[in-house]
């Protein structure tokens, strides 16, 4: 099957507190958002890359791309209000019969081994999450009172979360709830089965400069750079 990513980046974070957006800033002397697509790239040259950003910073990727000499083949969207929107813009006209994976555009450490195992996991099963343990102690909040919480029981979420284009199309055709945080709780809102693979524990999503100074660590043990 036709694979394709949608990566977006569409958000105007300000938990950075730069006055870069996170998905250009440089990292190890490459914008972020550039790292993310080379990991799909490495993964499948002939992977369909979707990038989805704000508007009024698609002049700004533009330069950034001429300045980097970063040549990688893409289509860009425009992104929406809220995270759906943006995802739902960068759905439009896929290829019939594709499996799609949506990546946010902040998390350029996902390895190549997770992308395949989520790919190969949703052509089989239809949908593919990745997942790693919860490695603390956790607490469940009740007002002013708490309990402690078995953690095996849960799992972190990580993207790239991947689904056959025709699931992904039938629950994006939902209309829009606060429950939405990512596209498992769309598809699985939807009636559908969300199956789980493994993810790799440096698939951070950077939204701070701790982020970025882990992520330069990450780079280069993962042998990226």
């Amino acid at each position: 099957m036709k694979k394709v990513a949608v990566i977006v980046a569409g958000g105007l974070g300000t938990r950075m507190q730069s006055e870069i957006l996170k998905q250009f800033l440089a990292l190890n002397g490459l914008p972020v958002l550039m790292h993310t697509m080379n990991r799909f790239y490495a993964v499948d040259t002939s992977c369909e890359l979707r990038v989805v950003l704000p508007d009024s910073e698609i002049e700004n990727w533009n330069k950034l791309c001429k300045d980097y000499n970063f040549t990688l083949p893409h289509k860009i969207f425009s992104g929406g209000e809220t995270r759906y929107y943006s995802v739902k813009n960068g759905l439009q006209d896929l290829p019939s019969s594709s499996i799609v994976a949506i990546h946010d555009g902040v998390r350029p450490l996902v390895s190549t081994g997770t992308i395949n195992r989520c790919y190969e996991l949703a052509e089989k099963n239809g949908t593919a999450v990745p997942v790693v343990p919860v490695s603390e102690s956790i607490r469940q909040v009740e007002g002013e009172d708490s309990v402690s919480v078995e953690r095996t029981l849960f799992r972190l979420v990580q993207t790239p979360q991947v689904f056959n284009s025709d699931i992904l199309l039938d629950a994006y055709n939902l209309p829009f709830e606060e429950s939405f945080t990512d596209d498992a709780s769309v598809i699985e809102k939807a009636g559908y089965k969300i199956y789980l693979t493994e993810g790799n524990e440096e698939n951070i999503k950077i939204t701070s400069q701790r982020d970025m100074l882990i992520a330069e660590i990450f780079l280069q043990r993962m042998g990226i750079i």
